[in-house]
């Protein structure tokens, strides 16, 4: 009786779901607007972007030290290079969610190792570190590794240069938002291909990319990107951001 009855109630179930959708036509779930928006493609640079560089100049960047002051790193051969000891430089604009294309290379000339070979970073909102590391053949903590979000989550895998010694970083960035009392309401998250290769799959940000100690979850609004300098020419190109 006990099986019996379970087979009856399933074909119940199942005649009752096969009345339901035949009430419907498909066009009862089928919606026309609002259409999402139009976007090109131009130099492989999306038509809705923010070019923060083209290779011409350093219009979208000041110094992180005096925002009052422009950048002064070195621009030659459409190729933005850091200019060792002169300090990281930020976008004039900031920024909360976005998706964000930069493409870096190690300098020509290798010197040191570990932390000190080729290190630079990416600073989301001025506050969260995706690391940039000569990688090849360069051991080093691995949550310090190029494509790690710096002393908190290493990179899925590890991913070295193409044939033209360049990486390409593509980041899906989540700002943390925080209440009017400045309570934290959700963290931060990002998802990073690196040279089209998953390494950061929707991870969450723990707070404060700190070199010493643990992250620190301050409230704050948009901020802006940073590229940082570390002592060593690392060389950036087509940087564009979308704000999303």
């Amino acid at each position: 009786m006990h099986i019996q009855f379970g087979s009856t109630l399933l074909f119940l179930i199942l005649s009752l779901s096969s009345m339901a959708q035949t009430k419907f036509k498909p066009e009862d779930t089928e919606f026309y607007s609002p259409k999402p928006p139009v976007v090109t493609l131009k130099n492989q640079v999306p038509s809705d972007a923010i070019v923060l560089f083209d290779g011409t100049d350093l219009d979208q960047w000041v110094s992180r030290n005096n925002p009052e002051q422009a950048a002064t790193w070195t621009v030659e051969n459409n190729i933005l290079t850091v200019k060792p000891k002169t300090g990281d430089i930020q976008t004039k604009q900031t920024f909360e969610d976005f998706q964000l294309h930069v493409e870096w290379k190690s300098p020509e000339i290798v010197k040191g190792e570990g932390q000190g070979r080729g290190n630079s970073g990416i600073f989301l909102q001025g506050r969260y570190e995706v690391q940039v590391l000569d990688n090849d053949d360069n051991p080093t903590y691995v949550n310090g590794q190029a494509g790690s979000i710096y002393k908190q989550r290493p990179p899925l895998v590890e991913v070295r240069a193409t044939e033209d010694k360049w990486h390409r970083y593509d980041i899906i960035y989540k700002a943390p938002r925080f209440n009017k009392d400045g309570m934290l309401i959700s963290k931060g998250s990002v998802t990073i291909l690196h040279n089209g290769i998953l390494i950061q799959n929707n991870t969450q940000i723990e707070g404060t990319t700190e070199y010493i100690g643990l992250p620190k979850m301050e409230a704050h609004g948009a901020g802006p990107i940073i590229l940082q300098d570390h002592n060593n020419p690392v060389s950036f190109r087509n940087i564009w951001v979308r704000p999303l």
